[in-house]
């Protein structure tokens, strides 16, 4: 047969670059509890999809007469594959060749990952699970030199963030540009206990005088509580499917729109239920979750970031079948105000809202910015005025629901004010610049103080302003277009999507991803 020899010689490198690290060293990565990055692809993408791309390529040992004896494959395998029928990126780093480490990878395979993710148009999965981007000291004695850092991808990362959907998943202990690629991303997920994320590693920070196991240097409950990751999953399955459903709200890219679902476009739950569901006291609590669930289609709430930024829930979901960004105040996390975390999120929300044309649904009781000396320390301001900006910058449609207190610069940030918006007001609903609880003081202190039962005139007064207050007073001059019944909010809610879906336009947002 023709090229029989040259066919042999490919079955044999192909053979040979599917050992990875070899027997030994992938059961050591198994009794850690991790797959095999070939496993992992296969266990994320459409049986039988994956196309490899750069197979062959890695460190090959030669005899005297040039032949091959001994092939030590690339550590970072990518290539094409289908994610619920539709085509993506997958790159996968392979800790049993060396770790992982970005200097066990031939060429410039990683760019290359990126590269054809951002000009097919199409989503990258990054499965992260390397040491970081410089790899070994011992590259100085090789190399006899040491190199200066050059993030040679981080152009192609930022290029990504503005073009396709891009998920982050941390599946061992990443360090360094593999920590960098897990949160350069629009959704990342760590996974418990056997993931850790560090800037760098527990021989490293040892150097500094802090002995820490990996765990506790760099585990998902830390990450997935300040922000620097999404979410936490309890199995590498468990972070599969978060990748998979993530990525069936958005499009391809930002040049396609959203995907309306085929199915599951009703709401179950009783709509009525929601006349009970904010209390009469103002102080009290209620579960926001449950009030979302209710909203929108039966099942398809998903949150994203619930360790973090705790006085907003937020996520995708679906209104009648078209995918919406929900953002909603959780009255358990300081009352709905913003702290610096909660901001953070809000923009991030609203970012991946703009940048892949889905409507936002923003459920509303934000009593203002965190206060107190500990937030003027975090720099609430600070993170409050880029969320702020985020929104007066946004372009997509918003469907505003305040169900109970709007007060305050972040209250004001409830939509963008430049912009037609759809809004309603539960009956519930208060608002203004300051609460009257704390601002009362503040505005009639001279009356307070000059009265002989400064207690009765504060009663008094508050009496008074509070019959002001009623949002009825309030659409009487038109300061909000209508009032509705909660029961009714579904019904707006599927009108607002309905309205939305047609005005949606593919193309590149004003303005980019800010990860």
């Amino acid at each position: 047969m023709a090229w029989e020899k040259e066919l042999d010689e490919l079955a044999r490198r192909t053979e040979m670059s599917q050992r990875m690290g070899g027997a030994e060293k992938l059961k050591r990565h198994r009794d850690a509890g991790k797959l095999p990055v070939r496993e992992r692809i296969a266990a994320l993408v459409d049986e039988g999809s994956f196309r490899e791309v750069g197979g062959l390529a890695g460190s090959g040992a030669y005899d005297d007469n040039g032949e091959l004896t001994d092939f030590t494959p690339s550590n970072l395998l990518m290539g094409r594959a289908r994610i619920a029928g539709r085509p993506a990126v997958v790159m996968g780093d392979d800790f049993t060749v060396r770790g992982g480490a970005n200097d066990g990878a031939v060429g410039d395979k990683m760019i290359v990952a990126e590269q054809m993710a951002h000009d097919l148009r199409i989503p990258l999965v990054r499965l992260v699970d390397g040491t970081g981007g410089g790899g070994s000291v011992k590259n100085i004695e090789l190399k006899g030199h040491t190199l200066l850092p050059k993030l040679k991808s981080w152009p192609y990362i930022a290029r990504n963030l503005a073009t396709v959907p891009v998920v982050g998943l941390g599946l061992g202990s990443v360090a360094g540009l593999g920590a960098a690629r897990v949160s350069a991303s629009h959704y990342s997920v760590m996974v418990k206990d056997t993931a850790q994320l560090f800037v760098a590693g527990p021989p490293v920070v040892a150097r500094t005088g802090q002995t820490i196991d990996k765990n506790d240097l760099g585990g998902s409950q830390i990450h997935t509580r300040n922000g620097v990751v999404d979410d936490e999953a309890v199995s590498e399955a468990d972070a599969f499917e978060r990748a998979r459903r993530f990525l069936s709200y958005l499009p391809s890219s930002i040049y396609e729109l959203p995907p309306r679902a085929e199915s599951g476009r009703d709401a179950a739950a009783d709509q009525k239920a929601l006349r009970k569901a904010i209390p009469e006291n103002t102080r009290s609590v209620y579960k926001i979750r449950t009030i979302v669930e209710t909203l929108v289609d039966t099942g398809s709430f998903m949150e994203i970031g619930r360790h973090w930024g705790k006085a907003i829930a937020a996520g995708l979901a679906r209104i009648d079948g078209w995918p919406v960004v929900v953002v909603a105040s959780d009255p358990y996390h300081y009352g709905g105000a913003w702290d610096r975390q909660t901001a953070e999120k809000y923009m991030r929300m609203v970012d991946l809202a703009e940048q892949f044309h889905l409507p936002v649904v923003n459920l509303v009781d934000v009593p203002g910015f965190r206060i107190g000396l500990e937030a003027e320390k975090e720099g609430v301001m600070r993170a409050g005025v880029r969320a702020l900006t985020a929104i007066a910058q946004s372009t997509v449609p918003w469907c505003t629901i305040i169900i109970r207190k709007a007060f305050g610069v972040a209250g004001g940030g409830h939509q963008n004010a430049d912009r037609f918006n759809f809004r309603y007001a539960w009956p519930s609903a208060q608002w203004g610049s300051l609460p009257i609880e704390g601002g009362l003081e503040v505005a009639y202190k001279a009356d307070i103080e000059a009265s002989d039962d400064p207690e009765a005139t504060r009663a008094k007064i508050e009496k008074r302003v509070r019959g002001l207050t009623s949002p009825y007073r309030s659409a009487e001059a038109f300061v909000v277009e209508d009032i509705i019944d909660p029961a009714h909010t579904r019904a707006a809610l599927v009108e607002f999507a309905t309205i939305a879906a047609p005005l949606r336009q593919a193309g590149r947002a004003s303005f980019g991803f800010r990860p």
